[in-house]
């Protein structure tokens, strides 16, 4: 039963880490997470970017924005997710989604900026 104990502590601790490095994390993240939501909902500062971006469709600039705050939202709580858990399966999960929001990224950016 002292095993029972011990295992419940340390998850207790590992989901108060998680929680601090995801506080962590959206601290960091706060103003670029602020611009790029003033982006998404506001498609006239598509003038603000010189060159192809400027030429880009509305819905695409609209949309590539959408995307990258999605991303930065969700930052936080994958990083204090992967924290908390610290095992190599969740660590892999969290690793391909944030993977797969880059390549996405990428993706939209080369179709509606480049």
């Amino acid at each position: 039963m002292g095993n029972d104990a011990t295992v419940e502590v340390i998850e207790g601790r590992s989901g108060l880490w998680g929680a601090l490095a995801g506080l962590i994390v959206a601290a960091l993240i706060a103003v670029p997470l602020s611009a790029s939501f003033a982006f998404a909902t506001h498609p006239t500062t598509q003038q603000l970017f010189a060159g192809r971006l400027e030429e880009a469709s509305t819905g695409g600039y609209v949309a590539f924005w959408w995307i990258v705050t999605l991303l930065l939202a969700a930052l936080p709580f994958l990083v204090g997710f992967g924290v908390a858990k610290l095992s190599v399966r969740s660590l892999t999960i969290v690793g391909a989604i944030v993977a797969l929001f880059v390549i996405a990224i990428m993706v939209l950016g080369q179709l509606f900026v480049f």
